[in-house]
């Protein structure tokens, strides 16, 4: 996810100053935003060479792990927020890692694409998985584990004892509250351990 007006949507929820920890950070494109324009610290994790060397260049600390082993390396409440942004779809042990996102950090902010968005539901209406601006691989041959919705991930989030302190729905960069599940691509929330 790098649309500009997605990134600051997700930005507005973390708090000025804060040690964040991304999980999937992708080219680094938010940590970069959140340091240059909220004066946040941290680090990203990315499995990826090529986004690796993206976060260097970028100047973001970035540590080479695979998310499927876990968390370890980092002690309970060690940040202030640790965002799962595009990466919970891609992971075998996504229960798992969403309740390692609530130990580690104070607060959790997870988005993924919303599969009972209304355009993919037609397209399963019709017979055919859906291939769209956010998800875009024909179902042969895409790197997401699982799809998922945002009613589905809001029941997982409570059945993990998780607080939802917040929960919107985005779609062409604008957040949407009303009927978030049927209107929206990509599903966001910001989660608390209790």
């Amino acid at each position: 996810m790098s649309d500009t007006a997605v990134l600051r949507s997700i930005a507005r929820l973390v708090p000025e100053g804060s040690r964040v920890l991304d999980l999937g950070c992708g080219d680094g494109a938010l940590l970069d935003l959140l340091t240059r324009e909220k004066g946040c610290t941290g680090y990203g994790i990315e499995i990826d060479d090529d986004n690796v060397l993206a976060c260097v260049q970028r100047g973001i600390n970035v540590l080479q792990l695979n998310l499927h082993q876990g968390l370890k390396a980092f002690q309970d409440q060690s940040f202030d927020v640790v965002l799962q942004i595009d990466t919970l779809q891609h992971l075998r042990n996504a229960e798992v890692m969403l309740r390692e996102t609530a130990r580690v950090g104070r607060m959790g902010i997870v988005a993924f694409p919303n599969f009972a968005h209304w355009p993919n539901r037609l397209s399963v209406l019709r017979g055919r998985m859906p291939v769209t601006r956010r998800l875009p691989y024909q179902w042969y041959d895409t790197p997401n584990i699982r799809v998922g919705t945002y009613r589905d991930f809001d029941a997982l989030a409570r059945k993990n004892g998780l607080r939802v302190l917040d929960s919107f729905g985005l779609q062409d960069g604008h957040e949407v509250r009303t009927l978030p599940n049927l209107r929206a691509a990509t599903a966001v929330f910001k989660l608390s351990g209790s």
